[in-house]
């Protein structure tokens, strides 16, 4: 099986082309591609499948297995792939998710993806919709029980829940002690993934994220966007803010309008063959 390893910010995929062998059992396949012992390693496989309504069709299989709505590092690397591997030689299309279509906007220079912008569409608000047991409304700086400790949280649907702590010291959190945890709190019945989110000024952030389904990753995508989001209902941001995370940053606007534009780069590291026995 041919396959391409990318990374955006450090949050790494494996891109698999299954335009024309779409009978894999995925769900095997990417605990298997994506063991950093025995496999190539990654943090989950994206999928490049047909698809009848759009220009092309993505799926996102977590290294656990599971399957993810949508994935921000993901669709960046996933579009410069299309690109540059001549699969889609335009500077924006459409790609199916389960998250909804989703329209990448490429900086070509030389030939090159150097930068990709995301419409990452509309962040939900509403408890019910994220989904989060609890009275209707909006889940904003609200009092959260985790093991006899109370944590002050917000929770948006990003395509995916994701569920934010606003820290003093971003460098003292280790997202695998508190992460899993409200993870899989019985309050989040399809779980939630976890952002701890430092603010340095109205325009910048620092961002850690505990993974649902992969754990702890250098970078997420849709969990920076709705750190954006929070940080700006709990009135410590603007709308445009710069997310810093471990390798880098990304370039977020939750736009009047409410939907979030994401800018950020993409690497291509390096294609093979892995022998599927």
């Amino acid at each position: 099986m041919n396959f391409t390893k990318m990374h955006g910010l450090g949050n790494d995929f494996i891109i698999l082309n299954q335009l024309d062998d779409t009978k894999q059992d995925y769900e095997k396949l990417a605990q298997i591609l994506c063991d950093r012992n025995t496999g190539i390693g990654g943090d989950g496989i994206l999928l490049i499948l047909p698809s009848k309504i759009a220009d092309i069709k993505m799926r996102i299989l977590n290294i656990d297995g599971s399957e993810a709505e949508m994935c921000g590092n993901g669709i960046r690397c996933f579009a410069k792939y299309l690109y540059e591997h001549g699969i889609l030689k335009k500077t924006t299309f459409t790609v199916e998710t389960k998250a909804g279509i989703i329209k990448p906007i490429l900086q070509i220079i030389d030939q090159k993806v150097k930068q990709i912008t995301i419409d990452m569409g509309q962040p939900i608000l509403e408890r019910e919709q994220i989904p989060m047991l609890g009275p209707n409304g909006k889940v904003i700086n609200e009092t959260l029980d985790v093991a006899g400790q109370n944590y002050k949280i917000t929770s948006v649907l990003m395509g995916v829940p994701h569920t934010m702590l606003f820290v003093e010291d971003i460098t003292a959190i280790d997202p695998s002690v508190l992460g899993p945890k409200i993870e899989k709190h019985y309050r989040f019945p399809k779980n939630t993934n976890v952002n701890f989110v430092q603010v340095i000024d109205k325009h910048t952030i620092k961002v850690k994220t505990w993974e649902r389904g992969a754990g702890a990753t250098l970078a997420c995508g849709t969990g920076c966007c709705a750190s954006v989001v929070a940080s700006y209902l709990n009135g410590f941001t603007e709308r445009i803010v710069d997310v810093l995370v471990k390798l880098g940053t990304l370039h977020i606007n939750y736009m009047s309008s409410e939907s979030v534009m994401m800018t950020g780069p993409a690497i291509e590291v390096f294609s093979g063959i892995y022998d599927i026995k």
